[in-house]
């Protein structure tokens, strides 16, 4: 018959393999390549970002850290292969705009962002900026205002798709001047500004990063930035509240984990993102490109994600936008 003593030894040893196996895991990890999943295609400013974040992860994880493009639904195709991967650590997910604005457009989705992820921190935030193709005649906000009036629907702008930042800041653009430019929506941002460089589409709310160097050689015309105020890298280009008072839209990005990730493993990722944000080489990369890094606690995140949700939700119905 088993004695007591012999049931409690049992038991602590039990608990002792298990911390030990625990503890063996956390050092463990990363003990393979780690996939980050980025819900945009190939050159758009989603993609920018993730892949300039997994060189810096690598260093810091010392592990591969290889981007995966999931394109589509204006990012809900990715986000919800992320948020259905194992929660081990070895898929990260590069949440942007796109989602908080999902959140409050979509009745409903196949993921919830703030339960069925983790933050882990914010990477960068930056501008959109309001380009046409050098065969559009407007040279200001006011011109393209004036004749998206004049010739109402004949004007179309290029999207990333429905919920991306770049459809929202056009529509919100749309709603604020009263006036009517066509939706063309690609799947992601790369598609998106080829369309607008080929003359295929006219106007474009293209992100600063991803739209900087065609707008330095001629190739695309600024009219205005969607911050409240001018930005460095285009010092020119007046800001679009100028001319519409009240108008802002920010891009965002930030690093989660699919919801039940262990704690140790979860903060590992932390410390290794906070470690390659602090890095100056990456933070230059990340500011030439007109991003402003933004790291920090995980709590801060969340708290970011639910004002975003919040505010995209209020002026959804401020400019009458349609629900999907």
């Amino acid at each position: 018959m088993t004695s007591r003593r012999q049931v409690v030894t049992s038991i602590a040893v039990a608990c002792v393999v298990h911390v030990l196996a625990s503890t063996a895991c956390a050092q463990a990890y990363p003990n393979k390549p780690v996939r980050m999943v980025v819900a945009s295609s190939a050159g758009s400013n989603p993609d920018t970002i993730g892949r300039v974040m997994a060189q810096g992860l690598a260093h810091a994880l010392g592990q591969q850290v290889i981007v995966e493009d999931r394109a589509g639904a204006g990012g809900n195709i990715g986000a919800e292969v992320a948020a259905r991967a194992a929660p081990d650590g070895y898929t990260i997910f590069l949440a942007h705009t796109n989602h908080s604005i999902n959140a409050a457009l979509y009745r409903k989705l196949s993921y919830d962002l703030l339960h069925d992820f983790s933050a882990v921190t914010l990477v960068a935030t930056s501008a959109f900026v309001a380009v046409v193709h050098p065969s559009v005649p407007a040279r200001s906000v006011r011109d393209l205002l004036n004749m998206a009036k004049s010739r109402p629907g004949d004007l179309n702008y290029a999207s990333a798709g429905t919920g991306s930042g770049t459809y929202f800041a056009a529509e919100y653009f749309n709603g604020l001047g009263k006036v009517k430019m066509q939706h063309v929506g690609y799947a992601g941002g790369g598609p998106a500004l080829t369309s607008i460089l080929s003359g295929e589409t006219s106007v474009y709310f293209t992100p600063l990063a991803t739209g900087l160097s065609s707008i330095r050689s001629g190739r695309l015309r600024a009219l205005g930035v969607t911050s409240a105020k001018r930005v460095a890298e285009l010092p020119e280009v007046p800001a679009i509240a100028d001319t519409l008072p009240g108008y802002e839209v920010l891009s965002w990005a930030g690093l989660m984990l699919p919801a039940k990730t262990p704690k140790d493993v979860s903060g590992f990722v932390q410390k290794a993102a906070l470690s390659a944000l602090a890095r100056p080489d990456l933070r230059k990369r990340f500011e030439d490109l007109g991003f402003i890094v933004a790291a920090g606690r995980p709590d801060e995140m969340e708290a970011y994600i639910k004002v975003e949700i919040d505010k995209y939700g209020k002026l959804i119905r401020q400019v009458g936008m349609a629900l999907q």
